[in-house]
């Protein structure tokens, strides 16, 4: 579409840089007032346009014009005339001979009077023969020239250049093809081989933009082609796929053009804090999650298409271009199927009429590691297999029991599942799956689509298996080999969250699912109910390691009676795992690890003992005590010391630590000179999983908000905290500390940590300064605040829960009104779920009592009210 006739008259008509801005604004406004009236294709032509006649203006009004052997050439998506709201400009101003110094003015004046108007642009000032030299150096710079355009000067110099790009020898057809697919590969990576990141960017993102302008760029340079339209004459595009790639272009075009106006910049990443916007502008609906998740829906299934047609055509791409990779023998696999090199090909189309064959296809990729694609032919027979299916997949008797094999096969699980993910076979057989395929959770917990959260976690289960590298995981690993039936295992990961975004529980709902699953395929009724208690059951640890204290026999005894048995503890163990590391790449460490890990061993240890014989309180402290001693004088420490120093704990003291951990207390307190004085540790190597902060201390009240204080001003992350008195009035303060990354504390910040813990002990006055850093990452996630004061198992204590958006310093607001509650401390149990802190107190009055019914009214009051001002 032309540019308004009162755009050109402005442009036209501008002599001061305020008249440049006033058109530029005007113009924009324009843009943003058409996006939902004409196609986009329109548009993006139209603001190239109108950079084309910004830029002629200003060639001319800076004095370039007079010399004539100057040409300003367009290139890169500039060049194609593709330029969305605030993409970059970019230009090369090709010269005879290096500019003097006048002319280096008037290039000078030029390029400030772009950064005037706020543009951002990629420039250069180059001869043909520097051209040339960067063009043998750089694959980028050559890739930007295919798409170059003269805008305006001498069109002499600009065709010579042309004519170099494409004849000369630099960089030939097999060279830019590798490097291209190299640089697509390092992309990919970069976004964890995954399109299906819950802030995707829609440019480099597997089955972004990037992909259909690297099929482009490899037809241009190899066919000549200047359209991808050429590429039906050349035998590579059917006109169906052509039309789908139009389609598919014209998607991410749309989005992308949305982002930018929903940005106000050139930003290619579709963040949290824009997707509501472009969901908006897009026409899904203002309606915030709901507009999101049709929008996010649309552009998933998008993606997923460009990058299985990226592929396919890069792979007839290396067929013609790299000669060695077509010539290579065709290795017979059965009757029907093939492996040529390291790709497997269907000999006939017409095997696919009998539908178990495409599982057939992939059980031969299991059984054959070597094959680690699909042939470029057989993908686009796929694809029109799965497009011309009038049900589901599993309503074939054949295609279920070619699915179990692959289930029960020992590699099943491995690349073939991956790439029937990619190739949207479980979708074509589980109706379900479809339903969750480019599904958002709106967290920060998720990285990724139910569907791509729920592969992850398939193949982090098939890592156990895997005996060539050593295992992160040697519990999961060892279980796994006495496993009577793994796919029981895998059959609850595939449907642990089949059922997100159905509404109501989806852990119930994906029960009755996987029931139905198994009924379907011949499961017995026993594997039956171990699969769907596996999936109902699937939080249960996690939630249990995370939000309760593990070393209350009781827990234990509560966890075990819901686990009922080893075998259910073997696989939702393995389960849970697996489940936490698919969620996100920087979410797993290993205090959450050990957690788990020491969760199995005291459930493993109470179901062994019998439910009907509870784990006792004075069994767990003889045997505690006996293994921390026999440490102790191993040291060189003497019994009867050790004995006395014991003497002043509760037993709660020995309940709530390891056998290690009481030792190293012990080993601290015992060469003290002074116990009347306050004494710090910081453990400068992990322990349990994390860095451990253990404060010996006179009984003081506002002393639990001091020391989070100081370690919320290291920016260190509270994960557990561990309150309790000794008899002779002293307190004990033990945390797990990690950094923000989730690792242990590097030695030397645990020694700043303890000096600054010191600091306060010895100047209870010491004043700590906290940033308010509220990220802009969770401005659009305002979880109201939630505080539940419940009873606690004991009768003089109290249970707090409390919900919130995790925001530095929140724990220390959290203390500073216990504190002014006058509350006795006595456990805290620290965590973080993505943006949302949940996180629980044990405590008691100022009598160490339990809270009366207005007491507790007035500290839910005075939470709420903290923690909405907070997080406003």
């Amino acid at each position: 579409m032309a540019l308004p006739n009162r755009v050109k008259k402005l442009l036209d008509n501008a002599e001061q840089l305020n008249d440049y801005k006033d058109c530029s604004a005007y113009f924009y406004k324009w843009l943003h007032n058409e996006f939902s009236k004409q196609p986009v294709r329109n548009l993006i032509n139209a603001r190239a346009e109108f950079i084309d006649r910004l830029l002629i203006k200003l060639f001319n009004d800076t004095g370039l014009a007079q010399y004539p052997e100057i040409a300003l050439i367009a290139i890169g998506g500039y060049g194609r005339g593709e330029l969305h709201p605030y993409s970059d400009i970019d230009f090369l101003l090709l010269v005879q001979s290096p500019p003097d110094e006048q002319l280096t003015n008037n290039l000078e004046a030029f390029v400030t009077l772009l950064w005037d108007l706020n543009l951002e642009i990629g420039h250069s000032v180059r001869t043909h023969e520097q051209v040339l030299e960067q063009k043998k150096q750089d694959v980028h710079f050559t890739t930007s020239l295919l798409e170059s355009r003269l805008i305006c000067g001498n069109h002499i110099e600009f065709e010579r250049l042309k004519s170099h790009i494409m004849e000369t020898p630099i960089w030939r057809s097999d060279e830019f093809f590798l490097a291209k697919l190299d640089e697509q590969k390092v992309r990919h990576r970069k976004c964890h081989g995954t399109a299906y990141n819950l802030e995707p960017n829609v440019k480099e993102n597997p089955g972004g933009l990037r992909d259909l302008q690297t099929i482009f760029w490899v037809a241009k340079k190899h066919f000549h082609a200047e359209t991808l339209e050429e590429l039906i004459s050349h035998g590579y595009l059917t006109h169906e796929e052509y039309q789908e790639l139009l389609e598919c272009i014209e998607n991410l075009w749309n989005i992308r053009f949305a982002l930018h106006l929903a940005a106000g910049r050139n930003e290619n990443r579709l963040l949290f804090d824009h997707q509501p916007n472009a969901a908006e502008l897009l026409g899904f609906g203002a309606e915030g999650k709901a507009s999101v998740e049709r929008m996010m829906k649309r552009l998933f299934r998008i993606m997923s298409r460009v990058r299985e047609m990226n592929q396919m055509l890069l792979s007839y791409f290396e067929q013609s271009i790299l000669p060695d990779s077509a010539e290579q023998t065709a290795v017979p696999l059965d009757r029907n199927f093939e492996r040529v090199g390291n790709k497997i090909r269907v000999k006939n189309p017409s095997v696919f009429f009998r539908r178990e064959q495409l599982f057939v296809l992939f059980e031969h990729i299991a059984d054959n590691p070597e094959i680690i694609g699909i042939d470029p032919n057989t993908i686009r027979t796929m694809r029109q297999v799965r497009r011309r299916l009038l049900g589901d997949l599993q309503d074939y008797a054949g295609c279920r029991d070619a699915f179990l094999r692959l289930l029960k096969h020992p590699n099943g699980m491995g690349r073939a599942f991956t790439l029937m993910h990619k190739h949207g076979l479980i979708a074509a057989y589980l109706p379900q799956w479809r339903n969750i395929f480019g599904q958002m959770q709106f967290d920060l917990f998720h990285a990724y689509t139910v569907d791509e959260h729920t592969h992850k976690l398939v193949k982090n289960i098939y890592q156990y298996f895997d005996k060539t590298q050593p295992s992160d995981f040697p519990i999961c690993s060892e279980i796994v080999t006495r496993m009577d039936k793994p796919e029981l295992l895998y059959l609850a990961a595939i449907f642990h969250d089949i059922a997100k975004g159905r509404g109501g529980d989806h852990s119930e709902l994906g029960a009755v699912d996987a029931q139905a699953f198994c009924k379907m395929h011949g499961f017995t009724t026993s594997d039956s109910r171990l699969v769907a208690w596996l999936v109902k059951s699937h939080l249960l640890m996690s939630v249990t390691a995370q939000r309760k204290d593990i070393n209350d026999p009781d827990v234990i005894n509560e966890f075990a009676s819901q686990v009922k048995n080893e075998r259910q503890l073997d696989y939702l163990y393995c389960l849970t795992v697996a489940d936490i590391r698919a969620t996100n790449d920087n979410l797993w460490n290993d205090w959450k690890n050990t957690l788990l890990r020491e969760l199995y061993l005291h459930a493993q240890r109470a179901l062994r003992l019998g439910l009907e014989n509870p784990m006792d309180m004075r069994d767990q402290i003889r045997d505690k005590k006996r293994q921390a001693k026999q440490r102790l004088i191993n040291k060189g420490f003497e019994e009867e010391f050790i004995d006395l120093s014991w003497s002043r704990f509760k037993a709660n003291y020995f309940t709530a630590f390891s056998e290690q951990q009481i030792s190293w207390h012990s080993e601290h307190l015992l060469k003290s000179k002074d116990l009347s004085q306050a004494s710090v540790m910081v453990s400068e190597k992990p322990l349990h999983g994390g860095t451990q902060v253990f404060v010996y201390s006179p009984y003081e009240a506002t002393l639990f908000a001091k020391l989070v204080s100081v370690i919320g001003s290291k920016k260190a992350q509270i994960q557990h905290a561990q309150v309790m008195t000794t008899k002779d009035g002293y307190v004990v303060f033990s945390f797990v500390i990690l950094e923000v990354n989730g690792n242990p504390v590097a030695s030397t910040r645990a020694n700043s940590i303890r000096r600054g813990i010191e600091a306060v002990l010895q100047d209870p006055k010491k004043k700590i300064r906290l940033k308010k850093n509220r990220s802009q990452r969770f401005k659009d996630f305002n979880i109201k605040p939630k505080v539940i004061v419940r009873p606690h198992a004991r009768s003089d204590r109290n249970l707090i829960e409390i919900q919130a958006i995790d925001i530095q310093g929140l724990l220390t607001k959290i203390a500073e009104v216990f504190q002014a509650n006058s509350l006795h401390i006595h456990a805290a149990r620290i965590t973080t779920v993505g943006e949302r802190a949940e996180d629980f107190f044990v405590v008691s009055d100022e009598n160490y009592k339990a809270l009366s019914e207005e007491h507790k009214a007035e500290l839910h009051r005075d939470l709420m009210k903290k923690l909405n001002a907070e997080s406003e």
